[in-house]
């Protein structure tokens, strides 16, 4: 039995009846809404993650220090997932979009607080608990956002796909502008300017989505138990699983080793050079995220998902992930066989690393569409609660290996390291046997 859609109609037994205009209208101006909320949060915590990453290694931090102060922020997102599927079955969808632009508001106006006179050590632990709730804050928008794209997309083929590819593509492209943008504004304003002015921003923005959101997501439910949490489906465990490896095989080069290696070539320590480091850094990885977000709105059309059921799509997820693991393996071995820094070697690593952000778009947008095309609707808030947890424990394994590898191999260990997480990941995808072949 189905649940009755705000993009479709419920007749009297439950199940799904063709749909009208005014219900397909309703649950578009909510996908619009739900989206646009998303997207203005994505712009703060890329900006956010650029200003506290840059902005602490110009104080001097070690990559390992600077794999601190994003650790509390996935580890939050752990704890939160699992409980945001709950609240948000609870309590409603819109509720917990709310409490996570309200908690980002509140933690950009936390680090504007930070006082350059405090000492290393209160330095990293003040930052560490602000990016916590920062990361309490993402992952409650996230959860909201992505549960709302299964209960508002209409019954067609395709369709669920292209809305969710959609969604998160875009989310993607616009958190690579939050990177430059947070680059630009630690170069231009200052840190403390720059997270007060973003802090201004986004209250005005949860103010006009408080006013103008639409009717149609659900409201909770009180019945909902948290154990239910915990998710007795195969697929779901499996492609959870391999969400880990394959975010913490990301991370593990991106969150810290790859900034501070381009940093160490581009930079000669002076003030215009750190400047001129910046915006470079800032640059290349708003491209990377803005080309994920490309590639993964144009995955439905390039995997024809339309004409494709669960078990095609469980298969391309193993097979994407296979070829995955040829690039930061390939780049490794030419780090080392470098042996130094070289321009020649910068180049292949950014057009290597470009082209391993392609295919993995391609093996997000998989796997967001299989654990929405996996979960029932009536605990899809908690599925997918459940495998964002999953993706924060990515997140987290490979942020701390991005320190740990960085600063005992430099960033050819990194890039290792994420091959063999990648192996992990596509080992996962392996075991998924779709419901619906």
């Amino acid at each position: 039995m189905g649940l009755c859609q705000p993009a479709g109609g419920c007749r009297a037994d439950g199940r799904d009846q063709p749909v009208n205009q005014t219900a397909r209208d309703r649950g578009l101006t909510a996908y619009v809404a739900v989206t646009a909320a998303y997207w203005a949060f994505m712009l703060t915590d890329g900006a956010l993650r650029m200003l506290v990453l840059l902005h602490f290694h110009t104080l001097g931090f070690s990559p390992v220090q600077l794999a601190y102060l994003f650790v509390l922020y996935e580890i939050a997102g752990i704890i939160t997932n699992l409980s945001a599927g709950w609240i948000a079955a609870r309590f409603g969808l819109t509720s917990t979009l709310y409490a996570g632009l309200t908690l980002q508001v509140a933690a950009l106006l936390a680090l504007a607080q930070l006082d350059p006179g405090w000492s290393i050590t209160l330095s990293v632990a003040y930052v560490m608990l602000v990016q916590g709730l920062s990361g309490v804050a993402k992952d409650l928008a996230k959860m909201s956002s992505k549960s709302a794209v299964k209960l508002l997309a209409p019954r067609g083929e395709g369709a669920l796909f292209r809305w969710v590819a959609l969604l998160t593509g875009s989310k993607n492209a616009v958190k690579g502008l939050g990177f430059l943008l947070g680059a630009a504004l630690l170069a231009l304003t200052g840190f403390h300017a720059a997270v007060l002015g973003m802090a201004g921003v986004l209250a005005l923005i949860l103010v006009a989505v408080l006013i103008g959101m639409p009717t149609g997501l659900p409201a909770g439910r009180k019945d909902a138990k948290f154990r239910e949490v915990f998710s007795n489906n195969r697929n779901i465990n499996w492609l959870s699983f391999a969400r880990v490896f394959l975010f913490g095989a990301r991370d593990v080069w991106f969150v810290v080793g790859i900034p501070v290696y381009f940093h160490a070539v581009l930079s000669d320590g002076s003030g215009a050079g750190n400047r001129n480091a910046f915006f470079i850094i800032g640059g290349f990885m708003a491209v990377w995220i803005i080309l994920y977000g490309a590639v993964q709105v144009s995955a439905p059309r390039l995997l024809r998902a339309a004409s494709r059921g669960e078990a095609a799509m469980a298969e391309s997820a193993r097979h994407w992930a296979t070829a995955l693991i040829a690039i930061p393996a390939l780049l490794a071995v030419l780090t080392l066989a470098a042996g130094a820094p070289a321009p020649w070697l910068t180049a292949a690593l950014i057009a290597g690393l470009l082209l391993f952000g392609a295919v993995f778009a391609v093996n997000s947008a998989l796997h967001s569409y299989l654990i929405l095309a996996f979960s029932e609707d009536s605990r899809v808030t908690m599925d997918v609660g459940f495998y964002y947890m999953a993706n924060a424990a990515g997140r987290l394994l490979g942020t701390v290996l991005s320190g740990v590898s960085y600063q005992l191999g430099g960033v050819a260990l990194c890039l290792a390291t994420a091959a063999l997480m990648i192996a992990l990941s596509a080992f996962g995808a392996s075991k998924l046997r779709p419901t619906h072949p």
